[in-house]
């Protein structure tokens, strides 16, 4: 009988049968043909520690708002850490998802707001930096809208800076070395210790003309800008 040549006929034809099956298996096991994403700036989208955009699963900020370029007040929300620049005309508002937060007061970064720092230019700098000239108290279309409170001001890029305590800004009671002329910008005025010997007057008040400087004043500098530009001083020295 010939049964053993038909078996063996047919094991050759099962083992063909899973190797066509392997073959199936594996043919599948590609890479899929599906488009990637495709990403955006628009808010939700995630961003990189080198400000690019990124799939959300391994970003470090995110695009928390869309703006104009520059950014008008409001656009951005006002924790917006860092504001970035993505096309003509659009800017990206986004924040960090960990610290540090440069957008949030005093930080250095993002959004000017009250309690930031600004330099002479009316530049942010973060406040455990060196180098600024005084701390934002209020934001205003003009020096005469400022608040109570401000001790000077400085142009910004859109608004005026109102300037409250701290840094290098003048106030009462603080003293101030002789100045090279009469009228000159009060930033330019180099603020002493009282008891250093260069020391020349301590600042009584600040006022819109010398008419209103208190009777002990007997002399006063005139700045060429500020909110109030009138420094009257009571001098310490001639």
């Amino acid at each position: 009988m010939d049964t053993v040549p038909k078996l063996a006929i047919a094991g050759v034809a099962v083992t063909a049968a899973l190797i066509a099956l392997a073959g199936a298996v594996i043919a599948g096991s590609g890479e899929s043909t599906q488009p990637r994403p495709v990403l955006r700036w628009t808010p939700g989208a995630c961003v990189t520690g080198e400000l690019a955009l990124t799939a959300c699963n391994g970003g470090d900020s995110e695009v928390v708002a869309m703006a104009a370029d520059p950014p008008a007040p409001g656009e951005c929300p006002v924790d917006t850490d860092e504001v970035l620049r993505v096309g003509a005309g659009r800017t990206a508002c986004v924040r960090n998802f960990l610290e540090p937060h440069p957008g949030d007061p005093g930080g250095g970064g993002g959004l000017l707001r009250p309690g930031d720092c600004v330099t002479l230019e009316g530049r942010e700098r973060a406040c455990a930096r060196p180098g600024w000239y005084g701390r934002t108290l209020a934001l205003a279309d003009e020096s005469a809208a400022c608040p109570d409170g401000t001790l000077d001001t400085l142009d910004g890029d859109s608004q005026v800076i109102c300037l409250g305590r701290g840094g290098q800004v003048l106030d009462r009671g603080t003293c101030v070395a002789e100045p090279a002329t009469d009228v000159i910008a009060r930033s330019a005025v180099t603020r002493v210790p009282c008891d250093s010997p260069h020391a020349w007057a301590r600042v009584l008040s600040f006022e819109v003309t010398p008419a209103r400087c208190p009777p002990s004043s007997r002399r006063y500098l005139r700045a060429d800008e500020g909110y109030r530009p009138v420094t009257c001083l009571y001098v310490l020295s001639k």
